[in-house]
């Protein structure tokens, strides 16, 4: 068979093939390498004695749709000048592994378009050996990103099993990558990226993230020049959920069943910006529920009110309105509203750092819908490490490492 398409179909430059037979729906192709070629894997001297002889079999790319099996005669080596006794260098498989170099970029290029079950399908292989592949190219292209350029930078964390397993991620809000993936939530979680960004000589600017404490003492500690910005998405929900909280608090105390039914279902009228209520159905069933309950009108107007903070044209006029509001709050004499209050008394700094850096975690929320996606789609990872490496690459467009269910 000719060596150039060797080459060039399955990657064989050094072997010569000798025989060429269909087995078991398979094509074999007996290769040995040519004696030019053959020499002593450790110094590359030609003065050997042959000392035995390994029959190995790799699967290579296809040949239409019949697999093809490299058949492999690997010489045993004993050299005079090292005194080694090794087998001969197989330059077409990488180690020990059970495929060939060239069918493991053609299972990386059809994962962009496949799942792992469409591939092995395809190409007769296991599960596993496609998954193998795959968590190869990953941890080879991923495992380290880039953060040399990292100037801003959004934390957060999400359920892998919820109110068991969580992870923390940590994106560069420039380009939307994902750099560091902890496993856990909390101060220490962190611990690693910190380390990371110290040897990198970086210098991040600002940090978005939510109210949490954990993460609030981590940045502070490990990075006391950066700014910390509080996600305005997060400060909002916070108030949804108060606001909510109040609305089913008047409806198990409110005795008159004619006024229950008005509340009852009025959570999404009261939780969606008022702006965007257009049927005059919906506006009519709101201002009934407001009309009738003095506390949930304060908490929803403040509610409403809560936006104009980030709306304004300087941070010194946010400072006024986030005070006023604060105060309107106190007024109000709700327990819920005076909590928020107090939320937004002690975070003022990093809720008003928003002017300085128009940053927010939004784009870790679409990353962890993402991952949510990922999970859903593979029904699970019991292989946290390889769930890790593709939460890394999700970035690249051009890959596709697809999922089904994972052992």
């Amino acid at each position: 068979m000719y060596t150039s398409f060797l080459y060039h179909a399955f990657g064989v430059r050094e072997q010569e093939c000798s025989c060429v037979r269909y087995e078991d729906n398979s094509i074999v192709l007996k290769l040995q390498t040519r004696k030019d070629k053959l020499c002593c894997s450790v110094c590359k001297s030609k003065n050997y004695i042959r000392s035995g002889v390994q029959i190995r079999r790799v699967p290579s790319v296809p040949i239409g749709s019949k697999q093809v099996i490299l058949e492999i005669k690997v010489q045993r080596l004993a050299c005079k000048d090292c005194q080694s006794i090794r087998q001969e260098h197989i330059h077409f498989v990488t180690g020990k592994r059970a495929y060939s170099n060239r069918l493991a970029r053609l299972v990386v290029e059809l994962s962009r378009v496949g799942t792992i079950k469409d591939v092995a399908h395809h190409l007769h292989l296991s599960w596993d050996t496609v998954k193998d592949i795959q968590k190869r190219y990953l941890y080879r292209n991923y495992n380290t990103p880039d953060i040399s350029q990292v100037r801003h930078i959004g934390i957060d964390e999400f359920a892998v099993a919820k109110g068991h397993i969580y992870k923390t991620i940590v994106v560069d809000l420039e380009t939307g990558r994902v750099i560091y993936i902890g496993d856990g939530k909390g101060r220490g979680v962190l611990d690693e990226f910190w380390k990371k960004v110290t040897k990198a000589g970086i210098q991040i600017e600002a940090v978005a993230t939510d109210l949490s404490p954990a993460f609030i003492v981590a940045v502070t500690t490990n990075l006391p020049k950066a700014t910390l910005v509080f996600d305005h998405f997060h400060v909002v929900k916070l108030m949804n959920d108060a606001l909510d909280e109040i609305r089913r608090g008047i409806y198990r105390e409110e005795k008159d069943l004619n006024k229950r039914k008005v509340i009852k279902g009025t959570r999404w009228l009261l939780l969606c910006n008022g702006k965007d209520i257009f049927d005059n159905k919906y506006k009519s069933r709101l201002d009934n529920a407001l009309n009738m309950n003095e506390p949930l009108m304060k908490a929803y107007y403040l509610k409403e009110s809560l936006r104009e903070i980030w709306t304004q044209v300087n941070k010194e006029q946010a400072a006024e309105v986030l005070d006023k509001w604060i105060e309107q709050a106190y007024e109000a004499k709700i327990p819920k509203l005076t909590t928020m209050a107090n939320t937004l008394k002690a975070h003022k700094w990093g809720i008003l750092a928003w002017y300085d850096y128009h940053i927010s975690t939004a784009k870790l929320e679409g990353i962890n819908n993402k991952i949510k996606t990922m999970k859903r789609q593979a029904y699970g990872y019991r292989d946290q490490r390889f769930f890790g490496l593709e939460i890394l690459a999700m970035n690249e467009k051009k890959l596709r490492i697809c999922r089904m269910k994972h052992k």
